[in-house]
């Protein structure tokens, strides 16, 4: 998927023997920022839908092997607006604000989203935010998936969103996460070298060397393990591709806990998780104006620590009755 500074989304699916026969609009809902057959519907008729190439109707039927071209207009700028929603700030001066995300979140306005997220609460808070992102996402200069809870950096002017992007590029902001994941590991610390891009197969998901795969790198450490069943770690990031520690930690076999789409099915079932047991509690970066070296830290949120709490607690109990 390619996402434009001006909001539109632009991606490709490659159709498999198991979608042969369908029809264009029920294969485009497939994709994750399609929310249904009547949206589907009215990208091809704007004709923002190209079959090899070549527009079809909407009761087009597909052939496997076919590629499929899309092009997903950004919301308009009318349904971004200004609402009251508290806000979890660590820091913020004229350049940049540090904030807390909560898990259930959404970034910035998609299609599905247009209000209740986290640029509709910058809106109300602060003015002139960093236009660079666009209409849609400003002042964003990373995000963390809706489950996912924890620090971002937010640029309030372009200057600073310019600086903190190619800190970013040049890999200078260090983004450090806790996540609880299934297994134990063989070694306590390790390096997750392997390029992420779209699946073929499930056009929601990434996976490891997918479609237009880029380089993806994770350094993780194991901070504790619960049995043979649960591993608390602690991952940084070298890059930042979407979905990288849950696609990196599925690659591995330890899938985050609570992951709806790379973890274990029984995850909620086992521990009661509402939500992906990930949460962003470190970042290092230096101030885009003075250089200053900034340090925050994210205290993990309560029903994250409920869950840790309960594992210790359950680990103990079952040496006390095996020594």
């Amino acid at each position: 998927m390619f996402i434009e500074e001006s909001g539109v989304i632009e991606f490709s699916m490659v159709v498999g023997s198991e979608d042969a026969g369908v029809r264009i609009d029920a294969y485009l809902t497939k994709h994750k920022d399609i929310p249904s057959r009547s949206f589907a519907q009215n990208l091809i008729e704007n004709d923002r839908v190209r079959v090899d190439g070549e527009e079809v109707g909407k009761d087009y039927r597909l052939r496997a092997t076919q590629t499929v071209d899309v092009e997903i207009p950004p919301p308009t700028p009318s349904e971004v607006i200004p609402e009251a929603i508290p806000l979890s700030i660590k820091f913020e001066d004229g350049d940049l604000i540090i904030l807390s995300k909560s898990a259930g979140m959404v970034v910035h306005p998609a299609h599905g989203h247009a209000g209740g997220t986290l640029v509709n609460a910058l809106l109300a808070h602060a003015t002139g935010l960093s236009g660079i992102g666009g209409v849609v996402r400003p002042g964003i200069v990373h995000r963390l998936d809706k489950e996912t809870s924890g620090l971002m950096i937010v640029a309030k002017n372009d200057i600073s969103h310019q600086a903190l992007s190619n800190e970013l590029k040049r890999r200078k902001i260090k983004r450090t996460y806790l996540t609880l994941v299934h297994g134990v590991f063989k070694e306590t610390e390790g390096t997750v070298d392997a390029p992420i891009g779209r699946s073929p197969k499930f056009r929601q998901k990434m996976s490891v060397a997918g479609v237009a795969s880029r380089d993806a790198v994770s350094h993780y450490r194991v901070l504790e393990s619960f049995g043979n069943d649960y591993s608390l770690v602690e991952v940084e990031l070298e890059t930042g591709r979407t979905h990288q520690i849950r696609v990196h930690m599925k690659h591995i076999n330890h899938p985050v806990v609570g992951d709806p789409l790379y973890g274990s099915g029984r995850a909620k079932r086992d521990l009661g998780l509402m939500r992906q047991f990930l949460h962003a509690y470190k970042l290092e970066l230096a101030h885009p104006r003075t250089e200053e070296p900034l340090y925050f830290e994210d205290a993990i949120p309560p029903e994250l620590q409920l869950i840790l709490d309960n594992l210790r607690r359950a680990y103990f109990n079952f040496k006390q009755t095996t020594c």
